[in-house]
């Protein structure tokens, strides 16, 4: 009797250890994912389970090594998906228990290889971050003209392995923020004296501190993201705007004045003047508190004429700015608004939301609030501000002849771009100078 208990607990100890060997040497390679941006590669390796792995790289050639540990039998990996010119190959070996793969590189990178847990709707994943040391650059800021462009840095919000919010259907944020922000761009581009840039023009993902640096390089006037909202019930529906909280802000601030390598790129000309960012501190932060007056009042009225447009195809869910300390809105020297067009967690807006014809909806609502607010507040240097200085209330004494003297144009056309009838003015009426 004693012996046969012996021999139950042998057995028993010797399948629990096989259990747990086999529970532990379970994790598999289930996909790999490849997604380029202009300045950076992810590849994502998709996991059964939390990944062992060690990782190094060689050079000539350039190559990034890693290793798996406890890896289910086989040594090749599943197809891949997407390409990057920064990678030649990416190929493996292995035997039961582990697994090689090799990154072959085009050239150099300091990769950075770490592991993200479960998050709908993806599971356990590797992930290695690939930066492109020498990147195409970003376009040249605009030009500085007579009359210039105003910029405008559109950000479709999440892209690549980030999808956002996912909506009952499955359908993933990244999917309508994007196309949104597409017709957007197409039409602020239609208009003359107006420019519009894409933060990120496909899918892929861009860290939120890169989207401002971004739109900074561009000399942007104001910073769009876009994005849907989401919420643990179904029931919260509408689209809001939000600016940046003056919390925020003022941290922002204190954080710029403590990287004086970049008072140049944030201060503007006037860094030509503050020599000694140390010394003249104080003059330094009342030029970065003033830009970011500036930006607020800036976001707050063009967040003001979004709503005013938004609630003409959308119902809103909050009719005033909402103040947040959102990443994507805390650059103090760029006016920045965020714009939820909707709750993709409600089944009826994500329905909407989907819907190309309601996605035009909403850009063209975007872009009346954006010029409507530009004809308002024009940037001095801006063909907007040419435009609208291009104006004369006639007072008493003047004529038509006299008018057209003084600005160097015909009379035909004066009466012309005024609808004219014939050479009568009056005192008080505003006239359009060609």
């Amino acid at each position: 009797m004693k012996n046969n208990y012996y021999k139950i607990k042998s057995w028993l100890l010797l399948s629990l250890t096989l259990l747990s060997f086999s529970t532990v040497a379970a994790n598999q390679v289930q996909s790999v994912r490849v997604w380029p941006s202009p300045d950076n590669t992810r590849v994502v390796f998709d996991m059964s389970a939390a990944p062992e792995h060690k990782s190094f790289s060689l050079d000539k050639p350039d190559r990034l090594v890693i290793d798996l540990s406890n890896i289910k039998g086989g040594s090749s990996l599943p197809e891949i998906s997407g390409e990057s010119a920064l990678i030649k190959a990416i190929r493996s070996s292995g035997d039961a228990n582990s697994m090689r793969i090799v990154l072959d590189l085009a050239k150099q990178s300091n990769a950075n290889v770490f592991t993200l847990p479960p998050t709908p709707p993806y599971g356990h994943r590797l992930v290695v971050d690939l930066p492109d040391n020498q990147p195409v650059q970003n376009l040249p800021p605009p030009a500085i003209r007579a009359a210039r462009d105003i910029v405008i840095a559109i950000d479709a919000g999440h892209g690549g392995e980030d999808p956002g919010s996912i909506g009952p259907s499955g359908f993933y944020e990244k999917n309508i923020t994007l196309p949104i922000a597409k017709q957007l761009a197409q039409l602020i581009n239609n208009q003359p004296g107006m420019k519009a840039m894409m933060v990120r023009t496909n899918d892929y993902y861009i860290h939120v501190n890169r989207r401002t640096e971004i739109a900074r390089g561009q000399q942007a006037d104001l910073l769009v993201s876009i994005h849907a909202d989401a919420f643990t019930t179904p029931q919260p529906r509408g689209a809001s705007v939000w600016v940046l909280s003056l919390r925020r802000a003022t941290s922002e601030v204190g954080r710029m004045l403590e990287q004086t390598e970049r008072h140049s790129e944030l201060l503007g000309g006037v860094a030509e003047i503050i020599k000694d960012s140390a010394n003249e501190r104080y003059l330094a932060q009342t030029v970065l508190d003033l830009s970011m007056n500036h930006s607020m009042i800036t976001a707050y009225q063009a967040a003001n004429e979004v709503l005013q447009e938004l609630g003409k195809v959308a119902y809103l869910h909050k009719k005033e700015p909402q103040a947040a300390s959102l990443g994507v809105l805390k650059a103090p020297d760029i006016p920045s608004i965020l714009v939820e067009v909707g709750f993709i967690s409600n089944p009826k807006e994500e329905r909407q939301l989907r819907s190309s014809a309601y996605q035009t909806k909403l850009a063209q609502s975007l872009f009346t609030a954006l010029k409507r607010h530009y004809e308002k507040s024009a940037p001095a240097d801006s063909l907007f501000a040419q435009q609208r200085a291009r104006e004369h209330k006639v007072s008493a004494g003047e004529s038509l002849s006299l008018l057209a003297q003084r600005y160097n144009v015909s009379v035909d056309d004066l009466r012309n771009i005024n609808q004219l009838a014939n050479d009568s003015i009056r005192v008080g009426q505003t006239l359009r100078i060609p």
